[in-house]
């Protein structure tokens, strides 16, 4: 589905049939940052980019919201399944995988 600045991603959710405006980032593993979050967050969040750099089925990504002075951010982290390991890179994956 397409944000609010216009760029897609799977995790972003909106439901605006008759009348309703309700949005939502289902990359946010914690009930207490969903709440916390607003669609202003799209803005300078990495994870579209993330989708597009690197489609790869192992990877499992999920995202926090971090405060930086006074400004908040969106942090994102992968984990790879084949690898068991945390990815460094997201845009670029772990190296197991992509030697296959």
């Amino acid at each position: 589905m397409k944000t609010p600045t216009g760029r897609e991603c799977k995790f972003f959710y909106g439901d605006y049939y008759r009348g309703r405006n309700f949005e939502e980032c289902r990359a946010l593993g914690n009930p207490a940052e969903a709440r916390n979050w607003t669609s202003e967050l799209c803005k300078t969040c990495p994870m579209p980019g993330i989708l597009i750099n690197n489609a790869c089925p192992n990877m499992v990504l999920s995202a926090d919201i971090s405060r930086v002075l006074f400004m908040r951010k969106m942090k994102i982290s992968a984990y790879c399944v084949k690898a068991h390991a945390q990815v460094k890179d997201p845009n670029v994956g772990c190296e197991l995988c992509h030697k296959d």
